[in-house]
């Protein structure tokens, strides 16, 4: 079992308490855009051959931070218009400095970019961003002919010391800590002389969805991709050519307002949800019809409806591993007891994320036992208290779930939501109160 050493809270919190629905709430949002299409759109755009747009992307601290760190390098990247960014491509240089935030995405995307720039790029965050794994991508560039100094055992700070080019070829990783690892390489492989083929040797590589995205945007953006082999990943060298993307709304910040449909037995409907989509809502949709929702996708959108019980969940949900705080949110509430594996990863998030929420969720009366690789919930009536968050958005989503049915839940720290969306805390009470 993980410890919980390192969940400390790093500013000082406003305590906002998460309001309680005395009705079913019905709700039809439109959210903002994924986190994760926008950031690898903007890597991708700012590889490219011409210039890029980004309809409908997502502001928040993760994308601005991805934006700012391109434009140290010497992209043009204009975030100006909330409906619409603009990437004009340049040559990549430094002196420059990244700033990482607590974001997974930038830490793993950005320094195969920063092989490619002429100069030195250095990296740093926040304090828990030096915990968080980058050593096997540390290799593997090295592996690549990439020069990185680091002063730590394979974390942040460090610093690429790019010479305008990576030669490419072969390597080997375990991304068995995060899919991220992969697609941090495979992002800028197309730039690469000889392009790239990653092996992935290890155990399986978690949220295999996001990769399914990478490949996806990957092809079209230009690149040759061939991932027939299961753990292989091969890129040809070649343009990517700048485009329109349209980025669509993050099904991942939509989870907790569908959650409130199972909870208080409403209606909420995601609007603008695509058909053919490249996030995992095939994966979402039987895990909520597990725990009692129906959920349909329509022309209005995607829309989920609850019975006002819940269902006790066993579920593996390595591939969703992000949904795991709000669905054990979830399996503190329902009918029966519930285990949640294959997320042992997570440990390596925003914060200990089973530690975290093993800790929270028992400090307001909940069974819950940590396991190495999950949680296994038994549901008991909750008190109000305070809930830590540990600058972690997820916690906080999961905190606000269980507050729907729990009076007097204070979250220390809302404010960590704007790390993807910053809009959550309003259209959360507006959706709770039904006033907009």
């Amino acid at each position: 079992m993980g410890g919980v050493g390192n969940l400390t809270a790093t500013r000082p919190p406003q305590p906002w308490t998460a309001p309680t629905a005395n009705d079913p709430v019905s709700a039809s949002l439109r959210l903002p855009g994924s986190k994760s299409m926008t950031n690898r759109a903007l890597v991708l755009s700012a590889l490219a051959t011409g210039p890029s747009t980004l309809a409908k992307p997502l502001r928040a601290r993760d994308t601005e931070l991805m934006a700012a760190g391109l434009r140290a390098m010497g992209a043009h990247v204009s975030i100006a218009d909330d409906e619409r960014w603009l990437v004009r491509p340049h040559p990549l240089v430094g002196p420059a400095h990244v700033d990482v935030g607590l974001a997974g995405t930038i830490m793993r995307f950005v320094p195969p970019v920063a092989g490619l720039a002429n100069g030195q790029v250095t990296f740093d965050g926040d304090p828990h961003a030096r915990t968080r794994p980058l050593g096997p991508l540390i290799e593997a560039l090295r592996s690549l002919g990439v020069r990185i100094d680091t002063t730590g055992p394979g974390s942040l700070p460090l610093v690429v010391q790019g010479t305008g080019r990576v030669t490419g070829g072969e390597v080997v990783i375990d991304a068995s800590a995060s899919s991220q690892l992969v697609s941090g390489l495979l992002l800028a492989a197309p730039r690469f002389d000889r392009g790239l083929v990653v092996r992935h040797v290890g155990p399986p590589v978690p949220s295999a969805p996001h990769l399914r995205m990478t490949v996806r945007m990957l092809r079209a953006a230009g690149a040759a991709v061939d991932d027939s082999t299961p753990d292989v990943w091969v890129v040809e060298p070649g343009p990517l050519t700048g485009r329109g993307w349209e980025i669509e709304p993050d099904l991942s910040g939509a989870v907790p307002f569908f959650a409130a449909a199972l909870v208080t037995g409403g209606e909420v409907t995601l609007q603008g949800w695509p058909r053919g989509s490249a996030q995992p809502v095939e994966l979402l949709r039987p895990l909520l019809q597990q725990m009692g929702a129906e959920v349909t996708l329509t022309t209005e959108g995607l829309t989920v409806r609850g019975s006002g019980r819940v269902h006790g969940l066993h579920a593996d949900l390595s591939d969703v591993s992000e949904l795991t705080p709000v669905l054990t949110a979830l399996a503190m509430l329902a009918d029966s007891p519930s285990t949640l594996t294959g997320v042992g990863h997570i440990r390596g998030h925003e914060t200990d994320r089973l530690a975290a929420l093993t800790r929270e969720f028992t400090a307001l009366g909940a069974d819950v036992t940590e396991s190495p690789d999950g949680l296994q919930i038994r549901p008991r009536p909750l008190r109000g208290g305070m809930f830590r968050t540990y600058d972690d958005h997820r916690m906080a989503h999961a905190a606000a779930v269980a507050g729907l049915a729990v009076p007097g839940i204070e979250l220390d720290d809302v404010a960590c939501t704007s790390k993807t969306m910053p809009e959550f805390p309003t259209l959360w009470s507006a959706m709770v109160t039904g006033k907009s």
